[in-house]
């Protein structure tokens, strides 16, 4: 089935799950955020929710070491 993730369409298998959209991402579960039609989908109801055909998924992955990066931005802006 077709769906939009992060503004571009996406083919799934019919009946998957948020947790299976992350999995078929490539994407550490703990350390994604998923909303699903605008609503943020909680990590422990990933497993739970079903995607259907023409939803739209944004999916934000979660980065540490704010430092390091700020550091880069600094010596790239200068």
């Amino acid at each position: 089935m077709l769906i939009t993730v992060n503004s571009q369409p996406i083919e799934v298998p019919s009946a998957a799950s948020v947790a299976d959209l992350v999995a078929l991402l490539q994407l550490p579960s703990t350390r994604v955020a998923v909303e699903l039609n605008r609503q943020l989908v909680r990590r422990s109801d990933h497993g739970a929710t079903t995607l259907s055909p023409g939803d739209t998924v944004e999916v934000v992955t979660l980065v540490g070491g704010g430092s390091a990066r700020m550091e880069e931005r600094s010596r790239s802006s200068a």
